[in-house]
């Protein structure tokens, strides 16, 4: 598939480890991936396209994942959202859950969930 066709994935993860772990593992599947250090150089830098969809680390400086999400969902952007925690609760759940997020990872991440849920975001078998 060429390069500029592939269901692109974004990541927004303050983690270098994490942030490059993801994006070598979706782009091993076949993704494109934009990989971003903080919600702000996301802010910054996105365009007006809707990526597939993002996964969002909850746990960063200055700005957390739901409010990024929150922010994104203020301007009337649409997309899919994973939002990824070392430190799960039913609250942060509920909260992401009424933001329209579609799951809540826990760190460290399952390669099997994380790939269930951008295979049924995408479609793709």
């Amino acid at each position: 598939m060429p390069e500029s066709h592939r269901p692109v994935v974004t990541v927004v993860d303050d983690d270098d480890a994490v942030r490059e772990s993801l994006r070598f593992f979706l782009e091993t599947a076949g993704f494109e991936v934009d990989a971003f250090a903080s919600a702000r150089d996301f802010l910054a830098a996105a365009s007006k396209d809707s990526p597939l969809c993002m996964l969002i680390d909850q746990h960063m400086p200055q700005l957390t994942g739901l409010g990024l999400i929150r922010a994104l969902r203020e301007r009337g952007v649409s997309f899919s959202a994973a939002l990824m925690t070392g430190s799960p609760s039913p609250e942060l759940s509920q909260t992401a859950h009424a933001l329209g997020v579609e799951e809540v990872l826990e760190k460290p991440l399952s390669d099997e969930r994380l790939m269930h849920f951008i295979t049924v975001i995408s479609g793709r078998p």
